[in-house]
């Protein structure tokens, strides 16, 4: 039997790590897969491999890793990996930066050429650099380090040799001083301090997307009550087996999936399924972990459990779902794979041009020093990060929290829209929406009666008529029984009311097809009038679909509700298409499907039951006042109600990957222009050549415009 394992890796911050993890970990016997997640430092891993190999795997290049046997305990140690990891790197770019920052008004003011009275203040800040350089950029050269030991390279090793190579030219100046010659220490560490500044501001846009399912592990209670030898025990949730018996009572949600063995209670099932509207379980009926029992009580015998539940396997949906990358991210993968080391060859092979043609040591090592520090990726790594942090600020401004980062790339992409029903094209509220009387029988009479008994019950339904007959006032009511599932009885003064479904006050009624629920109110077992309650449309729904397909997108709705009721509401809209009565687990597989088809999917949802939807698609949409998992999961959530915000978000979406591409552009057409003038090509035609501090300055402009153009966002 293949297993399953996940890993939390420690140490990862560029692709090219991601590639040597995946790698390492293919490279174990009996391993059959592996799937590397930079945004939560997690690694999926499938095969029969033991958790030592893997382990020792990991480690053996360079990296740090722990077997998680959880998701509590996955939940736990992430959380406590991601403060310390942005604390640090807080605390690094804020030192290097300021240390930087003085050496450059220093130099200002005493000079960057070495003198017999500025030597001995040189030696001073070479020692300050170089333990500035140890505390914030410790972590590129030991991850240089390990990937030349592993015959790859990655940016570490760009970062490490630029500003080791920058700090060991200036000792040396400072050591044998040049005429006409620069330290450059400030560069040296003023690098470093861009870069952590870079990812301490990726790290915290990831932040956001690596809790998506926090609050579902919430639904599953942490401890119940089992039953053995008719001895009530309270034991931890994780230690139910199967045949146990397990105490289900009002307000408790369920532990495990199984089959209702006595007792009787009513489940909110809305977060798996979608239904509205509490479902009773009697004797027999499966019953699922993570509902909500709203009233009764009964014992259920465990049948899945752990990782078998029907909310274990929408987690595992979920997680497996947000684990691939987006288009440009791999695009920025690939270039950082060759980037490089062919900036490094360029560097050694201009330097070993300038040698041969007589040039000497201290000419030669500048230019092998200027073109690694000119080429310092941080323009390329801060291109994403900061337009999509810019792009989240923008979409809040005009209602939409954006959790994941690459889901304003995707969001250009988009051609086919899949709106679940409930909640989203509909309010989610029911509503009474026709009162009809029999032989005359007074209309507001009968909506009094209705709301003396309702008002004893806690059902949606009850509820919903309470409130239509609001101003009505309730007679007295006696003798009260309500019968779960069909309806409610009692005694006005003399008269026996029943108010229900057709089978309760046994009456039959040709009615046409209809999404409705009709309930019956009888007087003295004489059946006088009908009232209608309904889910309605959200009053923009049809208005939004209408513009939508109007812009060329395709309109489809996926449901769990019945093929008729989802008919009508498609037919009322003008959708289409309909895809109805889908499980929850069945919902990402109905999404998988229109992708395999070639089509760009977005998913709009409210539910916990589109959970591993709205993770699978290509972007996942939650709306406002959805489920607090709905929300978590999904890569947008609606900060208010209606359905505005997404027709905005996918026009600004474009806007955002415009930025990306502009930002991206930009940094490698730097790299093109600068990388040529730093090796010396305009030397022999101008006598003019790019000093190392030159260099660090384009280095920092060039960050500089990145972060100027993904402001632009923000207007």
């Amino acid at each position: 039997m293949i297993t399953e394992q996940q890993l939390l890796i420690d140490g990862m911050h560029c692709a090219a790590c991601v590639r040597r993890v995946e790698k390492a970990l293919l490279k174990v016997e009996n391993v059959s897969f592996a799937s590397v997640n930079l945004a939560d430092q997690t690694a999926f891993v499938q095969g029969n491999a033991p958790s030592e190999a893997l382990i020792a795997a990991v480690t053996k290049i360079g990296f740090g890793a722990e077997i998680l046997e959880s998701e509590e305990e996955r939940r736990a140690k992430q959380q406590a990996q991601t403060r310390r990891v942005l604390n640090h790197k807080r605390t690094q770019f804020i030192v290097a930066l300021v240390i930087g920052f003085v050496l450059v008004v220093f130099g200002f003011y005493k000079g960057m050429q070495i003198t017999e009275n500025n030597r001995s203040l040189w030696l001073i800040w070479s020692l300050i650099t170089v333990a500035t350089m140890y505390f914030s950029g410790k972590s590129f050269f030991l991850g240089a380090y390990n990937a030349l030991k592993n015959k790859s390279a990655n940016m570490d090793v760009l970062v490490a040799i630029s500003t080791g190579t920058a700090w060991l030219y200036s000792l040396w100046l400072t050591l044998f001083p040049q005429s006409n010659a620069h330290v450059y220490f400030e560069a040296s560490v003023m690098i470093i301090g861009f870069i952590n500044l870079g990812k301490y501001l990726e790290l915290k846009a990831k932040q956001r997307s690596s809790l998506a399912l926090e609050k579902l592990l919430d639904l599953a209670p942490k401890q119940a009550v089992i039953f053995e030898e008719n001895i009530a025990k309270t034991i931890p949730a994780k230690g139910i087996k199967p045949e146990m018996q397990v105490q289900a009572l009002t307000g408790d949600r369920l532990a495990v999936d199984g089959i209702l063995s006595s007792g009787s209670i009513w489940v909110d099932e809305s977060m798996l399924t979608g239904e509205a509207l509490p479902i009773e379980k009697k004797i027999g009926d499966k019953v699922r972990a993570g509902t909500l029992v709203q009233d009764g009580s009964g014992i259920y015998i465990a049948e899945q459990v752990g990782s078998q539940t029907a909310l274990a396997r929408v987690i595992n949906a979920v997680r497996h779902a947000q684990s691939s990358k987006p288009p440009l991210a791999q695009f920025v993968d690939k270039v950082a794979a060759v980037f490089v080391p062919v900036v490094v060859s360029i560097a050694l092979l201009a330097a070993l041009i300038w040698l041969l043609v007589g040039q000497d040591f201290a000419f030669v090592l500048s230019i092998f020093t200027t073109v690694l520090i000119i080429a310092c990726p941080c323009a390329l790594g801060l291109a994403i990060p900061l337009s999509t942090i810019a792009g989240v600020a923008r979409a809040a401004e005009f209602g939409v929290l954006v959790r994941n980062i690459q889901a304003l790339q995707a969001g250009s992409e988009i051609d086919t829209l899949v709106f679940d029903k409930t909640g989203t094209l509909t309010t989610g509220q029911m509503e009474v929406t026709e009162v009809i009387t029999f032989n005359d029988f007074d209309k507001n009479h009968l909506i009094a009666l209705a709301k003396s008994l309702e008002q004893h019950a806690s059902h949606p339904i009850a509820k919903a008529i309470v409130k239509f007959a609001e101003n009505q006032t309730a007679c007295e009511v006696s003798e009260i029984q309500v019968e779960k599932g069909l309806g409610i009885q009692g005694k006005v003064g003399e008269d026996k009311i029943k108010i229900g479904n057709a089978v309760f006050v046994n009456f039959l009624e040709k009615t046409t097809a209809c999404t409705a629920t009709l309930i019956y109110v009888a007087v003295n077992d004489e059946v006088v009038g009908r009232i209608s309650v309904q889910d309605q449309l959200r009053p923009e729904a049809k208005s939004t679909i209408q513009q939508f397909q109007a812009e060329g997108y395709q309109c489809l709705m996926l449901t769990g509700d019945h093929q008729e009721t989802a008919n009508y509401f498609a037919k009322e809209l003008g959708l289409n298409g309909v895809i109805a009565e889908v499980l929850p687990e069945q919902k990402a597989e109905k999404i998988r499907q229109l992708q395999a088809e070639g089509k760009k999917v977005a998913m709009i949802g409210d539910g916990i039951n589109d959970a591993p939807a709205l993770a699978q698609a290509n972007v996942g949409i939650a709306m406002h006042n959805g489920s607090d998992i709905a929300v978590e999961t999904a890569d947008l959530s609606l900060m208010k109600s209606g359905l505005e915000p997404v027709s905005q978000i996918f026009p600004f979406s474009k806007r955002v990957l415009q930025n990306m591409k502009q930002s991206l552009l930009g940094a490698f057409f730097y790299n093109i222009v600068a990388i040529p003038v730093a090796a010396g090509v305009l030397y022999p035609f101008t006598g003019w050549l790019l000093n190392p501090m030159i260099a660090a300055i384009a280095m920092t402009l060039s960050s500089i415009t990145v972060v100027l153009n993904s402001q632009r966002l923000l207007k």
